[in-house]
């Protein structure tokens, strides 16, 4: 397939539309269900390309889950612990454990569930059984991967009355090392960023404490890989092999610090034994009891919990979880990792992370208060390194 035929581009208004090789080539994907749109392949490529380069960086399978060109979060495929599957809704999957690839998914849908709705899925390796009924209860645009076991395909084939898109792609495809883009008629040309993230970009450690472990090497290795795939200005919070907190696309980057930050707060909430014993009736769907967790993890719990509408939602009212069981539970979290596309302008960018347990920092440096944010990680005992490399991607 040489060229295919979008419905629209961005916006119904936008026609005619298409996908297609400049050089006449053969295109790199085969569309075995469903008719992707403009964003749907804006989705699949940038999230292919995050989940590709993030196997090579770490050895493992990995997932992403993408929303409007930009990840929600992206993991790899470590077990999950028993209190995070069922925060992540996936205590009641069958052979999760034995599947990296449905590990790595199911880490990456349940990190921020609200945004994930409606998400577009790229896997690293080949969708098995397992990931695909994971998938198929999930509300979903579509998906890339490598490959599909044949009976996982025909599970991802009867979502959304068989149209669920559900894109392959070629692993061994290399794009051109020029990429071109229009913007009001004029034509960008651009290098593509080939930079390479891995271990050795960690070890210009700037701070008095210069001790990263591995698995933190890990976290700002997934944070740094997130970054280059979401649009900026960006940060990425990181734990346990997973994205767990991304800020996208602010003008200041100190409210990327602080929305991502926010996110990943709400995912250690989730885990929470309240919230985790939360009487939900039966027939409550899972995107309600998203968006019931949500509401009560924030200062606006009573929206869930009042006295007229928690028995919409619940068998008996539960407790609320106060500011300062919240405040007490965080207060406890070490070892988060934070990455960060281009340099840290203010230390209010550190007090914010350290609020929400963040120990290791990667960033580019260069700023000309770069002293002052050293300052300010030596004051928490933070391990931060300078990368020398900004991350924009737009």
């Amino acid at each position: 397939m040489k060229e295919f035929e979008l419905k629209y581009g961005c916006n119904p208004n936008q026609k005619p539309a298409r996908i297609y090789m400049s050089d006449g080539s053969e295109l790199p994907i085969k569309i075995l269900s469903g008719r992707p749109g403009y964003i749907n392949f804006l989705d699949a490529f940038n999230s292919w390309q995050l989940v590709k380069e993030l196997k090579a960086a770490v050895g493992m399978p990995c997932a992403t889950s993408f929303k409007h060109v930009s990840p929600t979060s992206a993991a790899v495929g470590k077990v999950l612990p028993d209190d995070l599957k069922k925060a992540c809704f996936v205590d009641d999957i069958d052979g999760l454990d034995s599947s990296p690839i449905a590990c790595a998914y199911a880490r990456a849908r349940g990190t921020d569930r609200m945004s994930s709705f409606g998400d577009w899925i790229a896997l690293s390796d080949v969708c098995d059984v397992t990931c695909a009924r994971l998938i198929k209860r999930e509300v979903s645009d579509g998906i890339i991967a490598p490959g599909y076991e044949p009976e996982a395909l025909e599970i991802l084939k009867s979502k959304r009355k068989g149209n669920y898109n559900i894109v392959e792609i070629d692993p061994d495809y290399i794009p051109a090392e020029t990429e071109i883009k229009q913007v009001f008629g004029v034509t960008f040309e651009q290098g593509r960023n080939n930079f390479k993230i891995d271990s050795a970009l960690l070890e210009n450690v700037v701070t008095e404490n210069k001790n990263i472990p591995e698995d933190a090497k890990t976290d700002l290795i997934i944070s740094l890989i997130t970054l280059k795939y979401t649009q900026s200005n960006s940060v990425c919070f990181a734990y346990d092999g997973q994205a767990i907190g991304v800020g996208a696309g602010q003008q200041s980057r100190i409210h990327c610090t602080r929305l991502a930050g926010n996110k990943a707060d709400v995912w250690f909430l989730r885990r929470h034994p309240k919230v985790l014993a939360l009487p939900f009736k039966d027939e409550v769907s899972r995107p309600n009891r998203d968006n019931a967790i949500d509401v009560y993890i924030s200062d606006d719990y009573d929206e869930v919990i009042g006295d007229d509408v928690w028995k919409e939602l619940f068998t008996e009212r539960p407790e609320p979880l106060t500011r300062e069981e919240k405040r007490k539970y965080l207060s406890g979290i070490t070892g988060v990792s934070l990455g960060s596309d281009a340099f840290f302008p203010f230390g209010d960018n550190i007090d914010r992370a350290k609020r929400s347990g963040v120990s290791y920092i990667a960033e580019p440096g260069g700023s000309i208060r770069d002293d002052l944010v050293i300052e300010s990680c030596n004051k928490y005992g933070i391990a931060m390194a300078f990368t020398g490399m900004r991350l924009f991607h737009h």
